[in-house]
């Protein structure tokens, strides 16, 4: 039987797989999860890593237009505003989850939060898919494709220990040996009352 964190992992491959139909940063996404559910909200999170991945691979072309560029960097900065705003309403989740659970006199707080750990594993489901995508190129060589199969082998090991801490942290937290805060992020740049060259515009 997997373990909760496991089918985490596969809501985030899933929605991979399904981003990688159409490699399209502009495809409608293909949330298969009931509207309101803890997995469609895991899919939906993935999905906008899934573009913004993309959407930073696009940037670092050499011969983009620089209109371009600044138009993508500014719909990178918005995704990372969704990305910032999803974790914390996976926190909010699991603050819900165990708010009946009475901290022991002992207990610790993590130092990331479950959702930030989710968001970690998100992004390795990521980079496990790529990694393996450049262990199976035909057009590259020998010495390549054997660097990345090397590189392949850490980041699954990587995947096996983040889901068995995850996995942890979340039965100490339901046993009462950590807590949990959600501290919102606060991001002043995109704020236009404390990022100061934008309230300076507003005079």
């Amino acid at each position: 039987m997997k373990t909760f964190t496991e089918n985490c992992y596969d809501v985030f491959e899933r929605s991979v797989l399904d981003y990688h139909k159409t490699d399209n940063v502009d495809a409608p996404e293909t949330n298969p999860y009931d509207l309101g559910s803890f997995e469609h909200t895991l899919y939906t999170k993935n999905w906008v890593d899934a573009v913004q991945w993309h959407l930073e691979d696009i940037i670092r072309d050499p011969q983009i237009d620089p209109v371009a560029a600044l138009a993508l960097k500014r719909r990178i900065d918005r995704s990372n505003q969704v990305r910032t705003d999803m974790v914390e309403e996976i926190d909010t989740y699991f603050r819900t989850r165990y708010s009946d659970v009475q901290p022991l006199p002992e207990a610790s707080i993590n130092t990331e939060s479950p959702a930030w750990a989710l968001d970690r594993l998100s992004i390795l489901a990521l980079k496990i898919y790529h990694m393996q995508a450049e262990t199976d190129r035909t057009d590259a060589s020998d010495a390549h494709r054997a660097k990345c199969a090397a590189k392949l082998d850490v980041l699954c090991e990587q995947r096996r220990d983040l889901t068995a801490a995850i996995d942890s942290l979340l039965d100490d937290i339901a046993a009462g040996r950590k807590y949990m805060k959600v501290y919102r992020q606060m991001k002043m740049y995109n704020d236009a009352d404390t990022n100061p060259v934008l309230y300076a515009r507003k005079d």
